[in-house]
Order: structure tokens, then C-alpha cells, then sequence
């Protein structure tokens, strides 16, 4: 592996531990600074049924880590003059009119819907009542359950426009550009990339993102099986709960990762309906492409396009308009759970460590993906780190996400 050993020594340490403790099941870890790639780690398994060992060129449904590429796509379209940020997306969109909770029509913008400021939600952040028994009972609460609008990563069987004209049919949460709430306003730019451009979103991608920067292990379908890692849930299965398996007593067994069932469903957030996974969904090529959550990719080629935007865009993107992809846009509103972080044109951004202890400097930008990714650039370090594991939740917002950000910090430290 490149680097110094000062570096390698805590990331892959932090890397293994949580392997070792049954946290993660397996995980590629790269980190570059200066532009330069100074540690590179596959660890663990890609498959564990099989014994398949995980190896830098996996690829991993990338579930939230979509964002940031197809959010790049659109800001590739404004800086050639096709899409203008603050113009009404009805005219690209007419069947898309979502009324606000007043009743109104809502005026909706490309700026707004690249920082979820446009007043949408998701099904899966949709609050459940504890007083009704059973996941599926739960899950029916919410208004985009009720109009089965899809999250993008559950085998649906609709297209883009169908669960768009699902999502318009539920009134805003509020005004846009008048608060903030995670969404599937990456979805809706996904169709609003489609119109503009004139073709289908991944070819869009291809034609503005992924093609020019070399990304070749990126696209809405997963063409080589064999090398895509299979997903793992934190906790047991119900039958590890009453059965011994491959030989490990009980216990050992309730303490691994179980494999991700097709359409279970695992909330991220308490109390919350939980995101119905398809994990075949990345293998179907007549999946509607969602822009949210359904792309999948490699780590280095998520790298790639982070390094590229800190690097001033490589072409990719003029100055002005990365300056604003970085810039807080919701001054004002807070994150849930999320206290010190803003939300810039397609990811969070750190605006006070006050709020939020961490090494990172302010001004770095941060997110993750629900199939178990992290990421982060510190442009004040010129520092950038990318953590693709196969398991949800510890790989996007458990121990090891901390782990991993203070390893790299103690790293750089020790190597200075």
C-alpha cells in the first residue's frame, strides 16, 4: 500500500477492529492527500457464505453515496447553460406539481432540490406509531407510504415518472426554501437531469460525470456479479436466533452481521419506517434509476470524483460554481441529529465545530450511504477519505465512521 506507515498503521488498525468485533463484514478504505493516494486497504469479506475476500475493486451498491454524482451531473448542465439553479422546474417538469400544505402550487427550483430545502421527504424517515404491532403495519403509516412512493432502493416495479407523480401527490412538508429535510429530492433531479439532457439518467451520468472523469465501475446496473459485495445487516437474523450455524454455538452466531434479506426492512433512525432493501434491484436493468440511492460503484472510483471537485473540478466544473456546490445553503435550519452541519449542493457541509467535536476542520464536507459508505473531504487538509463497507448501519453512522475520521487525523499527525 502507498503512504507512510504513520498513517497506514491507526487506519488499519481502526479497519481490522472492526472486523474483528463483528461490526463490519468487510470494507475498502482509501484515503489521498495532496492528491495523492497515500493508504489503500481491502479488508475482510466480500461474501461470507462463499469466503469471497474483499478486494479493491468491488463494487457496492451505493445507496446515498449516488448523490453526490448525480448532484455533480446537474451542476455539469448549469455550467454549460442548459439549467439555470433558480429557475421554477415546472418547465421541465409540468407533471411534477407537488400543492404546499396550504394548498398552493409550489414553486420549486434545481438549487433547493440539490440542498433538500424543496420541502420534500422520504417514506423511510416517516414516523411510525409504536402501538401498532409488525415492520409492515408500521411502515403504512406515513403519507408516502400511503401513496406507495418508492425510496429507490425496494424493487417497486414503477418508473421514475410514475413515483414522481407518487411523490407530487403528498402535500410539501413546508415552503420551499423555507426549511430543510432530507429527501428524494435527488430523485426529482434525476428526472429534471433526463429532460434536460434528453436522455435516461444513467446515460446522462455517463455523458456528464462518470465517462469524462474514467469512472468505469459506476452506472445504475451492476453488469459483473462477481465482483459486487453482498450486503450485511448489524444483528442476528431470527434464524440465528434459534439455530447454531457452520458450527459457532448460538451466541457467536447472534453476534454476526446477517446477510440482507430481498425486501427487508431495517429503520436507520428509531421510530422511523425503515427502508425496504432490494438488494437484486442494482441487477435489473428495468429498475427505474433513482438519483438518490441507486447507483452503485466502486471505491475508487467515488474517490475519483471527490478529488476531482476538491481539486477545483478538473475541467469538470468552473470555480464559481464548485465554490457554491461547498457553500451552506441553509443558513438558519439545522440538521436533525446533525448539530454544527449546513448542506451545500449535494452534501453536508461543517460550519461549527462547537456544535460538532471533531478533528475535521470547518468547512469539510461529509455524507454516507445506507448500504453501509462513508465519506469525507477536508479541503483545508486537502485531505480526502472514502469507507465503503457491505454493512448497514455500522459502515455509514456507527463506531466505525468515528474510528475511522480519528484514525486518519492521528495519522496525519504522526506522519508530520
Amino acid at each position: 500500500m502507498p503512504g507512510s506507515s504513520a498513517l497506514l498503521e491507526p487506519v488499519a488498525s481502526a479497519v481490522q477492529r472492526a472486523i474483528d468485533d463483528h461490526r463490519l463484514v468487510g470494507a475498502v478504505v482509501l484515503v489521498a492527500r495532496d492528491g495523492v493516494e497515500v493508504h489503500r486497504q481491502a479488508a475482510g469479506l466480500a461474501d461470507r457464505e462463499s469466503g469471497r475476500a474483499m478486494t479493491e475493486d468491488a463494487i457496492f451498491r451505493l445507496a446515498s453515496v449516488s448523490k453526490p454524482i448525480v448532484s455533480t451531473a446537474a451542476l455539469v448542465l448549469v455550467a454549460q447553460g442548459r439549467l439555470d439553479l433558480d429557475e421554477d422546474i415546472a418547465r421541465w417538469l409540468p407533471y411534477f406539481r407537488p400543492h404546499l400544505p396550504d394548498g398552493g402550487v409550489a414553486r420549486i427550483t434545481a438549487r433547493q432540490l440539490l440542498s433538500h430545502t424543496a420541502g420534500l421527504g422520504y417514506r423511510f424517515r416517516e414516523p411510525v406509531d409504536d402501538s401498532v404491532d409488525g415492520p409492515a403495519d408500521w411502515a403504512a403509516q406515513g403519507a408516502y407510504a400511503r401513496a406507495a412512493v418508492s425510496d429507490g432502493m425496494d424493487a417497486a416495479g414503477i418508473s421514475l415518472e410514475e413515483n414522481l407523480r407518487r411523490i407530487a401527490s403528498v402535500p410539501l412538508q413546508y415552503e420551499p426554501g423555507k426549511g430543510w429535510a432530507y429527501s428524494l429530492a435527488t430523485d426529482v433531479l434525476g428526472a429534471l437531469i433526463e429532460r434536460v439532457h434528453g436522455t435516461t439518467l444513467d446515460v446522462a451520468v455517463r455523458d456528464l460525470v462518470s465517462g469524462s472523469l474514467g469512472m468505469t465501475g459506476t452506472g445504475f446496473v451492476a453488469h459483473d456479479r462477481n465482483r459486487v459485495a453482498t450486503p450485511y445487516v448489524n444483528g442476528s437474523s431470527p434464524a440465528a436466533a434459534s439455530s447454531s450455524h457452520n458450527g459457532l454455538p448460538v451466541d457467536d452466531v447472534r453476534m454476526q452481521p446477517h446477510r440482507l434479506d430481498e425486501g427487508e426492512v431495517v429503520a436507520s433512525v428509531e421510530n422511523t419506517a425503515g427502508i425496504i432493501f432490494s438488494p437484486s434491484r442494482i441487477f435489473d436493468q428495468q429498475a427505474y434509476p433513482s438519483g438518490g440511492a441507486g447507483m452503485a460503484s466502486t471505491a475508487g472510483d467515488v474517490l475519483r470524483l471527490l478529488e476531482t471537485l476538491r481539486q477545483e473540478g478538473g475541467g469538470l466544473l468552473p470555480p464559481a460554481l464548485l465554490k457554491e456546490m461547498s457553500r451552506d445553503h441553509i443558513a438558519g435550519y439545522e440538521i436533525p441529529d446533525g448539530p454544527g452541519w449546513g448542506f451545500g449542493l449535494g452534501y453536508s457541509i461543517l460550519r461549527d465545530r462547537r456544535l460538532w467535536p471533531t478533528p475535521e476542520s470547518v468547512g469539510t464536507w461529509r455524507w454516507g450511504g445506507a448500504y453501509g459508505h462513508s465519506w469525507f473531504v477536508d479541503p483545508a487538509q486537502r485531505l480526502t477519505v472514502v469507507a465503503l463497507t457491505n454493512t448497514l448501519y455500522e459502515g455509514m453512522q456507527g463506531q466505525f465512521v468515528v474510528d475511522l475520521r480519528d484514525a486518519v487525523y492521528t495519522g496525519l499527525e504522526g506522519s508530520r
